[in-house]
């Protein structure tokens, strides 16, 4: 079995705040960061916001951007899309573009130290107000790293009222990734294509529960972002054997595995590997997804995907590092 640590990916669903490293977050005066199970959304979102509160500087978030870069590029990360909430930080600190100008001076850094291309896409609570949203639009259009916008948070809240700010988002080509059919069901989903444009949908693991939304999410080839392990965690799912990983492979569904930034990439890879049973083959088909479902630069993909083929084509990359389940499965539950 090949290394997944090797393997190409790209990662498309991985939020920043929730990747501070431990001791990154104790430093800064905060909880150890990752957690879980929660028993609910909301206790894991007032966890998260812990987190969130104690980046207080340009120097905080410029070294968590950068350390985001290391530690994906450990796990065979080559081309990252992280989720981050400019706004509602700028808002916090009343420095409207702080927050996100360190972040890419770090993505920036971060990928010319450790060879990883790195965009934005900026998220908004369906809780918070529309306004916010106009003003994650505004920063959208202004920094040429950031390559879209999407909502995100509880899905009781719907996409109707942010309607008029997704239109021109889209007419201003804007990419629009919405959560859905996490803890919300396939109306969720439906509501996040009409509405919202969605070009993909952020977890989508309850689509299953509707056969005309997987028909729809089918014919228009919507990628999923799949995240197994975070799904677990925040109780959407009871248990990785219960995850429908299979089924919406088997349902005709684009799907691309990440990890909402609640464990490591290569982990879940390796998850992929031990629980579900994929060989190395599918598990080079979930990167080539992902490389395909990305904003990435099209001579970029061609270079990823070369990369994949590279991976699978050598039976044995690193001889020395032992068996591929081995070297992913550690990392599953977290740095």
């Amino acid at each position: 079995m090949r290394d997944v640590r090797l393997l190409p990916k790209a990662h498309l669903h991985v939020h920043l705040e929730s990747t501070v490293r431990p001791e990154t977050s104790r430093e800064f005066g905060g909880p150890s960061g990752r957690g879980g199970p929660f028993a609910t959304f909301r206790e894991f979102a007032d966890h998260r916001a812990l987190v969130r509160g104690r980046l207080l500087t340009a120097e905080h978030f410029r070294r968590v951007a950068l350390e985001f870069c290391e530690d994906e590029a450990a796990q065979g990360t080559r081309y990252a899309e992280v989720s981050f909430t400019a706004a509602s930080h700028g808002e916090r600190l009343g420095a409207p573009e702080m927050p996100l100008e360190a972040v890419l001076d770090g993505l920036a850094e971060g990928s010319r130290r450790y060879g990883i291309e790195c965009r934005v896409l900026l998220d908004h609570s369906r809780r918070r107000s529309v306004d916010r949203l106009w003003q994650t639009l505004r920063l959208a259009t202004r920094y040429e790293a950031v390559v879209g916008i999407g909502l995100a948070g509880d899905e009781s809240h719907p996409v109707a009222p942010f309607a008029e700010v997704l239109d021109a988002a889209r007419d201003a080509g804007v990419r629009l990734v919405h959560h859905a059919g996490e803890f919300g069901g396939p109306d969720s989903i439906r509501e996040a294509l009409a509405i919202g444009h969605a070009e993909r949908i952020g977890h989508g693991v309850r689509v299953l529960e509707d056969e005309a939304v997987v028909a729809e999410v089918r014919e228009r080839g919507v990628p999923l972002e799949v995240c197994p392990t975070s799904n677990v965690l925040l109780g959407v799912v009871p248990s990785l054997a219960e995850h429908p990983l299979r089924r919406l492979s088997a349902a005709g569904l684009a799907v691309t595995l990440n990890t909402d930034g609640e464990t490591d990439l290569a982990g879940e890879y390796a998850l992929a590997r031990e629980v579900f049973g994929y060989d190395d083959a599918e598990l080079a088909g979930f990167a080539r997804a992902s490389i395909d479902a990305s904003f990435a630069e099209e001579e970029l993909k061609a270079e990823l995907r070369a990369g994949v083929d590279a991976w699978l084509a050598d039976p044995d990359p690193d001889p020395d590092s032992g068996s591929g389940s081995d070297s992913g499965s550690a990392s599953a539950s977290g740095r």
